[in-house]
Formats: structure tokens, C-alpha cells, sequence
């Protein structure tokens, strides 16, 4: 595996290292060895995964203290571009995101650290998104920003998003800030 860093602190892609042949490819998506090595320390509790239309936004999301979850994400089908919002306060990214076209060809992961809203935009019908996290889904501690906050400015590369009406009412980024 490759590992590198992104202009957020804390944030990394992976690029494993594909075997190819006639038969087809092979790849490791999980070495826990591997991440440990490069600074990614964490036990994963829950896999997840969600199956999406083309135009899907799903996000911005994250679980407040003490339930933070570190995530793993990869697209095992299809396309999205992925987004991570720093919210770590003492971070110099602070209220930074990075992101980053996944699907199944380029066969990209990205570490995203506790401390982090995550979110997706799906560019293919039917894509595959799966994710390992580093806690349990724990409902009360559940909350968002609302993925077209003017202030983020994150081109989530596709018009007219289709989102849940859970996240069309999540707060923006200034009310987030307020609440800190």
C-alpha cells in the first residue's frame, strides 16, 4: 500500500497495490499492519456500506463526543467524489475539507480521523460506497452541516444532488462553529 499524505492534516489516501492478469485483478482493501505502520492505529469496529443512485449526496455527517468515528472509505462499484471537513478546534485545518473522485478503477481509499464531518456525492448509478469506523453508531451523538453551505464552498461535482430530508435541514457551518 501506498500511503500519502493531503493537504489536511491527518487525512490520508491509500493506494493499494493491484495485481493484474488475464483473470483479472487482485488487491488488499484492509491490512491492518500496513495502516498501523503509517500512523493509522485504530480499531475498527463496524463495516458499513450503502448502495446509491447517480446524484446521490449523502452528508455532511459525523457523531460528537465521545462517539467520534475514525472512517475508511473506498468505493467497491461506481464512483463518488468524497469529502472530509476538518472540525478538530485546535487543528490548523480547521473548517478545511479535502476532496477526492473514489471509484472502482482507481481504487483509492481515504482515512478520515475522528474529529471529522464526511460526506459524498455519487457519480455513477447503482455505486458501491463501504466504510470501516472506528466506533459504534450511536444515534444521540449523531449530527451533520448541511452539505451546499455556502461558506464550505465544496463542489460536490454534480447539479441538483438528491438528499435525504434529514440532511436538506442540517445546521451550517457558522451555526456549528456557534455551538462549539
Amino acid at each position: 500500500m501506498k500511503i500519502t499524505e493531503t493537504p489536511i492534516s491527518g487525512v490520508l489516501l491509500i493506494e493499494p497495490r493491484v495485481f493484474s492478469d488475464s483473470r483479472g485483478a487482485f488487491f488488499e482493501s484492509f491490512n491492518a499492519k500496513s495502516l498501523k505502520e503509517s500512523g493509522i492505529d485504530h480499531d475498527f469496529v463496524q463495516d458499513n456500506q450503502s448502495v446509491s443512485k447517480k446524484g446521490v449526496i449523502r452528508g455532511l455527517h459525523f457523531q460528537r463526543a465521545p462517539f467520534e468515528q475514525g472512517k475508511l472509505v473506498r468505493v467497491i462499484k461506481g464512483s463518488v467524489v468524497d469529502v472530509a471537513l476538518d472540525l478538530r478546534k485546535d487543528s490548523p485545518t480547521f473548517g478545511r475539507h479535502f476532496d477526492i473522485e473514489l471509484n472502482d478503477r482507481n481504487n483509492l481509499m481515504l482515512w478520515i480521523p475522528p474529529g471529522f464531518a464526511h460526506g459524498f456525492s455519487v457519480l455513477e448509478e447503482s455505486t458501491i460506497f463501504s466504510y470501516k469506523v472506528t466506533n459504534y453508531y450511536h444515534s444521540s451523538s449523531e449530527s451533520g452541516i448541511i452539505y451546499n453551505d455556502i461558506d464550505l464552498n465544496i463542489n460536490w461535482g454534480i447539479k441538483d444532488g438528491i438528499v435525504s430530508e434529514k440532511d436538506k435541514v442540517l445546521p451550517s457551518y457558522k451555526d456549528y462553529c456557534l455551538s462549539l
